[in-house]
């Protein structure tokens, strides 16, 4: 039987954004906010980061933050998972299909599922390569492990596993 092990955790949400924010909302103690806030990413050129989503931002956060924590992680191959992905611009394009019957390049250019991760690579010149999976069914579980089944296939040592989700937007309620 293989064994899998986490070695380093690094999450970002709004409203829980210190270690002490963390430990209370592992208690049920905090929650996250529903809002569309979004780390600041001032290590990253204001130029790169002026058009990212929320979903890009944390997604860029948190690869950001485990890089910093084992500089090793840079040569992991990423696997990240959403069950929505680019949903805000996601939605900004079917409201241009709806209204103007076209989509506008611009906007199409960073809403595909696999931004986030792709902007994380390119912030930090990654080379390790990317797996983008969505959980079939809203199953996590054999998301998780399509993504750990290379660490227990022996064919990766180890990987940089990222989850995303931003905020729905509302008209979606």
């Amino acid at each position: 039987m293989s064994e899998l092990y986490v070695s380093s955790v690094s999450p970002w949400a709004p409203g829980v954004v210190t270690p002490e924010d963390w430990d209370l909302w592992k208690k049920n103690e905090k929650e996250i906010t529903q809002a569309k806030e979004s780390p600041k990413l001032e290590f990253t050129d204001p130029l790169f980061r002026r058009r990212l989503s929320q979903i890009s931002k944390m997604t860029v956060q948190v690869v950001h933050d485990l890089i910093e924590k084992n500089p090793e992680a840079a040569n992991y191959k990423q696997v990240f998972v959403s069950f929505r992905g680019e949903i805000e611009r996601e939605f900004s394009i079917n409201e241009g299909i709806i209204e103007d019957t076209e989509i506008m390049p611009a906007g199409f250019s960073l809403s595909v599922f696999n931004t986030p991760v792709a902007l994380a690579t390119l912030a930090f010149k990654l080379t390790g390569g990317y797996s983008v999976l969505y959980p079939s069914k809203n199953n996590f579980a054999d998301c998780f492990k399509a993504a750990v089944a290379p660490l227990l296939a022996g064919t990766e040592k180890q990987i940089l596993f990222v989850y995303a989700d931003e905020l729905v937007p509302e008209v979606y309620g």
